[in-house]
């Protein structure tokens, strides 16, 4: 009987791994680049164990037949060795290599090329990401290596962070644990999260200096924006542990004397992203606020990338900023359905847009950041919404109090 509970607990364990690895969803995406950059036609995350080979996510082009939770003999994989050595493996023709011209693996499955390297978390091996294909590829010679090594990276980064977040959760039941659970919950967001971003787009720029068909390109492309957008998912999440955790949202407050440039820069990175929307932006700023810029521009881009996603999708963005009366006030304006009653209760409480649209992406922190923003600048953050458009404005004072302001660094603005 004991070691039939320990099997249920090793097959649970696997069911659960699988699911970790399903719920990233950059995987898909992941595993297609990886057969559009080395031309290889299955590839494949796989959990591997002493006793059990079991597949996590699997991108199959050459009818390979191996489905998500699909199990090979464990014995009969290259990826045994892998878990027995740590190093990866790769094949650019089996019958020229002379380690495994011999080995009974690629005859078994019909490839001659391989490609497979471990995955880590924690120090712990988890499995590998693998590609196989029946053609010899060149792979050793190609930036292949390294993109694998990078994105195994940030798979095992992944499986880190949703560990050690898991067990974040549990330590919040002890109150007695809850400053030392701050720092790491901060620190796991910050750290384990940003690294594995930072690989990604790594890869991304890799992927770009190598000749790719239009397909790859648009992939490449696509995994840029995501890295984007979950960039700013972890500043809102992190914006959020510290106000709620932390002791408070905190800014800046610096003398600035031209604010425009900053405005513009996010104006212009977003119309970047969302060429297929139109912003018509109108900065009238003559004086000098005491503000903290970075935050302002959070601000902004919370609000535009808002207006983005609810918005009409054929009619343009209205960001209108101006300085008037001892006063900075910016608005931005869409058109599209206005907002229900029920949610304008709740429009600037985390989570609140995310609860009464779970279909929508997004966690639905951007307004609340803002909201925060506004209340840190001594201003107030309000919204307007009818058939004919949705408006938020933003107000504050152009001079901070003496307490608020930070003296501006030599030669700064």
């Amino acid at each position: 009987m004991a070691g039939d509970s320990g099997s249920v607990r090793v097959a649970q364990s696997i069911e659960s791994d699988i699911e970790a690895i399903g719920v990233i969803d950059a995987i898909p995406k992941l595993l297609e680049v990886v057969c559009r950059a080395t031309g290889m036609g299955f590839a494949a995350v796989a959990r591997v164990t002493e006793d059990r080979w079991v597949a996590c996510a699997v991108r199959d082009e050459i009818d390979f037949g191996l489905a998500v939770g699909g199990e090979l003999l464990v014995k009969t994989t290259i990826c045994d060795a892998i878990r027995a050595s740590g190093q990866a493996v790769i094949i650019d023709d089996v019958a020229e290599d002379a380690d495994f011209r011999g080995h009974p693996t690629p005859a078994m499955y019909g490839f001659k090329s391989y490609i497979s390297v471990p995955i880590v978390h924690d120090g712990q091996f988890f499995g590998t990401l693998c590609a196989i294909d029946p053609r010899p590829a060149r792979l050793k010679a190609s930036t292949a290596p390294a993109l694998f090594e990078l994105f195994a990276e940030l798979i095992g980064a992944h499986l880190a962070a949703r560990e050690r977040l898991a067990q974040s959760q549990e330590a919040l039941l002890n109150q007695r644990e809850a400053a030392e659970l701050r720092e790491q919950f901060i620190a796991v967001m910050g750290h384990d999260l940003r690294n594995p971003l930072a690989s990604v787009d790594a890869a991304a720029r890799l992927l770009q200096k190598t000749p790719l068909n239009a397909r790859a390109q648009m992939l490449v492309h696509t995994m840029q924006r995501s890295v984007q957008r979950m960039a700013g998912l972890i500043d809102n999440v992190l914006d959020l542990a510290r106000g709620r955790l932390g002791g408070g949202f905190e800014i800046e407050r610096r003398r600035t004397l031209d604010l425009r440039p900053a405005l513009q820069q996010v104006i212009d990175e977003l119309q970047l992203a969302h060429p297929q929307r139109r912003i018509e932006a109108s900065l009238q700023i003559d004086a000098p606020i005491d503000c903290d810029g970075r935050r302002i521009a959070q601000l902004v881009s919370n609000l535009l990338a808002n207006a983005m996603t609810h918005g009409s999708q054929d009619a343009p963005i209205r960001l209108q900023a101006r300085t008037t009366d001892g006063a900075f006030e910016l608005a931005v304006a869409n058109s599209g359905d206005p907002i229900p009653e029920a949610a304008m209760q709740r429009l600037f409480q985390p989570f609140a847009r995310a609860a009464l649209r779970p279909h929508q992406q997004g966690l639905g922190l951007g307004l609340y950041i803002c909201a925060e923003i506004a209340r840190a600048h001594h201003g107030t953050l309000e919204v307007a919404s009818d058939a004919e458009e949705t408006r938020f404005t933003f107000r504050m004072p152009l001079v901070a109090t003496g307490s608020d302001l930070v003296p501006a660094l030599t030669g700064s603005a």
